[in-house]
């Protein structure tokens, strides 16, 4: 039952028991007759009002001016940055309470589920760009709790290009399309981009996390979320500690290759909205646990990295994540543009136990996000909009503004007064009234920053080093890519000799990728941390070593590889097909919680050898193997013959070789696998030593290929195939 906003001073609104706690206005048209906006029943809707029936159009048809006025004011400007979106409904449940370091009555109260609003987002491109941009991915979560709303508005990388707000317009119009031709969207290969970030060596970090396979998810519900900032918690007993967020996916944190990226941008733009919502359809809900890192407060000082600064992470080592307690998403909103593309979040949407730090990049937030909501969606009024309005009612002296809803009673709207009785009173910290932590401030007014934030490179090298071997490659790949993009030398150059304060190696393959040299002293930029008025950086002093050598949980590799659920399998089959062959495999790969699908040279059916009809899902037209997870290819002579000879087909195979995809046969249609490139080089057995080394599966009993198939599936991607470097689309 939704949780009635408002009071005896406001209008009543109507219940909507799917909001899971948030009070709409919802309504259904079936049945009913057109009105205006007004509520006037309309008779034509179909001509405007004219002069004779072919004379001009009447300045008073006020039904036509209502309908083209609204129609021309339905598209709000899109946001900055986040253009692009998905969103959905969820609930947050707690572990075990956190009295001992916060005082926020949702993580002490296991009895009960908060309602949250998740959306998720590319960071550069515009609302209709694609879904599989080489970019950052926001993870914002909008936690409607019994003490007001509390935003957690991150992103999937837990560290920012830059430690102070006053460069984020910077950083945005750099990554942006060039301003003289618009040109690129949604991508940062291009001059500008890199320009910016081969002058700010405190990217360093971030840039290591972009060119990595972590810009590229395989879904929004397989990767990570990071609140990005050191927040602080503070108890009862008003003690702080210092805190960062995480967001562990239950699925695990998986990726795509590059080419496979570019190839679903042209097949499917809305991959991962249409994966998201797909899931939440199909009940398959995305989860995902909420971990903590939790240090105390006489602690601040203690590691060689700032806690403040956004460019760097804790290391798990050092502080290991506590799992507090799970997110799940469980419905899909009713209506896009009401929901995800008007709901706000604010990083300053706080609750009392949470509170902030001096992060100078967060600071600047708790700016930023208000004034950009009051020009995206027209005034003062944004939280009244339903999808933001808090569960718990709303009383203070704000009043009037574009779009107000609320209709307020009575005489006062001020404090103090005694017309109002003196209500609405201030509330005792005791009743939860929110009370900043008193934290000591004595210092000069300097546009300065601490010397502490001065290391831009240790990091960079502990990310680097904490790659798999097919993970470095990739980042290899990913500059060797942007930079080529670059068409200034120069810049190339200079990012060259930021690399090579990483890992030399890498700037190497880089710089040989690129065929320029990495220069023998390379000319470092101004260390923009500094004022230009204030004394030069030598950078040879402030390269820092970590204590962290190499970070585990910095590696995809490392990630749980035991579950296929909501993996998306491609049959490869055609008539004559061995009904047996299917179904088994089928029956075992959907029963381990998958997603098959049958590919055909044509839609609608395909009959099987014992003449029974098998509904096809897709043809070779409207599948392509980017969107799938996996292949298999069932065994009948007809359907195996055609399945051989079909061009289309065996590119299907061929591509998701290259991808480094499970690939699985009945023996009965090993010939099919034969006839890719990569048929020469089949094993002599499939053992399931071979399996979990090279994810290709020929056996011909389908109950004991479906148990090495899951296997296969299960470990996502061999990367190892890619060590040749060699290998053909």
């Amino acid at each position: 039952m939704a949780i009635k906003k408002g009071s005896d001073d406001s209008v009543p609104q109507q219940e909507n028991e799917k909001t899971s706690g948030l009070t709409a206005h919802t309504t259904d048209s079936t049945g009913e007759l057109m009105t205006t906006n007004h509520g006037l029943r309309i008779n034509d809707d179909q001509n405007s009002l004219k002069a004779g029936e072919r004379g001009a159009t009447l300045l008073e048809d006020f039904i036509l001016r209502e309908k083209i006025t609204h129609f021309d004011h339905e598209r709000i400007p899109e946001r900055v940055v986040h253009a692009r979106g998905s969103a959905a409904h969820g609930v947050f449940k707690l572990y075990e309470p956190l009295s001992s370091v916060t005082k926020a009555g949702f993580l002490n109260d296991t009895s009960i589920e908060t309602p949250v609003f998740v959306r998720f987002s590319t960071v550069a491109g515009s609302r209709g760009s694609t879904d599989l941009a080489r970019d950052v991915r926001g993870f914002a979560v909008k936690f409607y709790t019994q003490e007001g709303n509390f935003d957690l508005v991150g992103n999937n990388i837990p560290v920012f290009f830059i430690q102070d707000a006053i460069k984020f317009p910077d950083l945005v119009h750099a990554v942006k399309p060039e301003p003289d031709n618009e040109m690129p969207q949604a991508a940062s290969a291009h001059d500008t981009f890199w320009d910016f970030i081969s002058l700010m060596p405190e990217s360093a970090h971030m840039i290591m996390w972009v060119m990595s396979d972590r810009a590229l998810p395989r879904s929004y519900r397989m990767m990570e979320g990071f609140g990005v900032h050191t927040f602080r918690f503070v108890n009862a007993e008003g003690v702080s500690s210092f805190v960062k967020f995480h967001w562990k996916p239950l699925l695990g944190v998986h990726s795509v290759a590059w080419d496979e990226a570019q190839k679903i941008s042209g097949k499917d733009p809305d991959f991962h909205r249409r994966d998201l919502w797909d899931a939440i359809e199909s009940g398959n809900y995305p989860e995902w646990e909420l971990g903590v890192q939790i240090v105390p407060e006489e602690d601040e000082f203690k590691f060689e990295f700032d806690l403040l600064d956004p460019t760097k992470i804790i290391p798990e080592e050092l502080v290991p994540v506590q799992r507090i307690g799970k997110l799940t998403l469980n419905r899909n909103p009713d209506n896009f543009f009401a929901e995800t593309e008007q709901v706000a979040f604010h990083v300053g949407h706080v609750v009392p136990g949470i509170d902030f730090t001096n992060d100078p990049l967060l600071q600047g937030r708790l700016f930023s996000y208000t004034d950009t909501q009051l020009i995206r969606l027209g005034g003062p009024n944004f939280q009244e909009i339903p999808i933001n309005r808090p569960i718990v009612p709303v009383h203070n002296n704000q009043r009037d503004g574009y779009m107000r809803q609320t209709i307020n009673k009575g005489k006062a709207s001020y404090h103090p007064n005694t017309l109002g009785g003196g209500y609405p009173a201030q509330a005792k910290a005791s009743e939860g009234g929110f009370t900043s932590y008193p934290e000591r401030i004595d210092a000069r007014k300097v546009r300065a920053r601490s010397k502490s934030f001065f290391d831009h490179f240790s990091q960079a090298k502990l990310f680097f080093n904490s790659q798999s071997d097919p993970e470095k490659n990739h980042i290899v790949d990913a500059l060797s890519f942007e930079l080529g993009k670059v068409k200034t030398v120069e810049i190339r150059e200079r990012m060259l000799g930021i690399l090579s304060m990483i890992d030399k190696g890498l700037a190497a393959e880089v710089a040989f990728a690129l065929r320029i040299h990495v220069p023998q002293d390379p000319e470092l930029p101004v260390n923009h941390s500094i004022p230009a008025d204030g004394d030069p950086a030598d950078f040879d002093s402030l390269i820092f070593e970590s204590t962290v050598n190499i970070s585990d949980e910095l590696s995809m590799a490392n990630t749980p590889k035991d579950s296929i659920k909501t993996r998306k399998i491609a049959f490869l089959a055609a008539d004559g097909v061995d009904e047996r062959s299917v179904t088994t495999v089928r029956d075992a790969l959907q029963s381990a919680g998958a997603v098959v699908e049958i590919i055909a040279p044509r839609q609608n059916y395909i009959v099987a050898e014992n003449d029974v009809q098998i509904s096809v899902d897709h043809s070779f037209l409207t599948a392509a193997s980017v969107l799938y997870d996996a292949v298999y290819v069932p065994g009948g002579t007809n359907s195996v013959a055609t399945i051989e000879a079909d061009a289309d087909a065996v590119h299907f195979l061929n591509e998701a070789f290259k991808h480094c995809k499970a690939i699985a046969a009945d023996s009965a249609a090993i010939q099919v696998l034969e006839a890719t490139y990569f048929g020469k080089k089949l094993p002599a057995d499939f053992s399931d030593q071979t399996v979990l080394k090279e994810g290709l599966v020929v056996v011909d009993d389908p109950a004991v290929l479906s148990d090495k198939f899951i296997l296969a599936v299960s470990q996502h991607r061999f990367w190892e195939r890619e060590k040749p470097r060699k290998i053909p689309a």
